[in-house]
């Protein structure tokens, strides 16, 4: 099934449903990730740093590279972060054997649970369009199509 939209620019063009619902995803997270580098901003911290201290944080003691592949990122970007945020006292990297654990500072659990309380009451607000079923429905279908992606599709 195809829907037709019509724009000044063009004659009206078929576009598949899955295409309309990926520009909605990439629409909502751009105005979601926009908000919340603001806010991360008035904060001092940048999006990936609240995202290091996030998982850090949850559970601590994580190694480096568990931490790497949470985030999705490559050891040597979240190297560079973690360097950072040691040097800020937010966190440090404890010797485990060949390993390297991640635990926060007493600043960095206080930053960590500032900030994911801010973040958890604005996120709370940019789904405040949605009731409790729909937002239920939202997590299962994101979630349906999440393991789909995961299971079925090789990296090209």
């Amino acid at each position: 099934m195809r829907a037709t939209i019509t724009s000044p620019q063009t004659v009206a063009t078929s576009i598949r449903p899955s295409t309309i619902a990926w520009l909605r995803l990439a629409r909502i997270f751009q105005k979601i990730d926009r908000r919340s580098v603001a806010t991360m901003r008035r904060h001092d911290l940048s999006v990936s740093r609240f995202d290091i201290l996030n998982h850090a944080g949850a559970p601590e003691g994580r190694t480096q590279q568990s931490l790497a592949k949470s985030l999705l990122v490559t050891n040597g970007n979240v190297t560079q972060l973690l360097d950072a945020m040691e040097q800020d006292g937010l966190l440090e990297r404890r010797p485990d054997g060949r390993a390297k654990r991640i635990f926060l500072t007493d600043l960095g659990r206080s930053r960590r649970v500032e900030l994911v309380a801010i973040q958890e009451t604005e996120i709370a607000a940019d789904f405040a369009a949605l009731d409790a079923d729909e937002l239920h429905e939202l997590i299962r279908i994101l979630r349906k199509l999440d393991h789909s992606l995961t299971s079925t599709r090789q990296d090209v």
